[in-house]
């Protein structure tokens, strides 16, 4: 039976987007060549077993392999600097100001590798992005947390992410 992958593509700024590019460039060249390097001087140390250097050039490489995986998802399926539309509907690059069990809160919904600086960031895949999601200014609603405990919402605004 065919899977598809309906995971909604990331928003990121250009700058964002060019920032992770160069990261994704750096880990698949130099990066890679530095860690295979690491393992080859690791293998000549001797006996695998016991060698702590070489474990942890492995556990490296992982890590890079890991990070080179997820980038090359995002980058591919980026919806780059389309600000969406400024109409008060919450969606991905919104800067969402909402009551949340009775605290005003501002954050960016979107991927945490924006970089909003001091504005925090929401998932649209965390439980209260996914909430959240396609609502209007004004719209109240609920949703349960991770923890399992239903929290009210109110949507004060919704306005597009300008990078600040």
């Amino acid at each position: 039976m065919p899977t598809t992958n309906s995971a909604p593509s990331a928003w990121l700024t250009q700058e964002a987007f060019d920032r992770l590019q160069a990261e994704l460039t750096q880990l698949s060249g130099p990066g890679r060549a530095e860690i295979v390097s690491k393992i080859e001087q690791a293998r000549q140390e001797g006996d695998l077993k016991e060698n702590g250097g070489y474990h942890a050039a492995k556990d490296e490489q992982g890590k890079i392999e890991a990070r080179i995986r997820q980038l090359s998802e995002m980058l591919r399926s980026a919806r780059v600097g389309e600000a969406p539309a400024d109409d008060g509907v919450v969606e991905q690059g919104m800067v969402v100001v909402a009551t949340i069990a009775g605290d005003e809160t501002t954050f960016l919904l979107g991927s945490r590798e924006v970089g909003a600086g001091d504005l925090e960031v929401y998932s649209e895949r965390s439980a209260l992005g996914a909430a959240i999601m396609g609502k209007k200014v004004g719209d109240k609603l609920d949703y349960v947390a991770p923890n399992g405990r239903t929290i009210d919402v109110v949507i004060v605004s919704a306005k597009p992410y300008q990078n600040l």
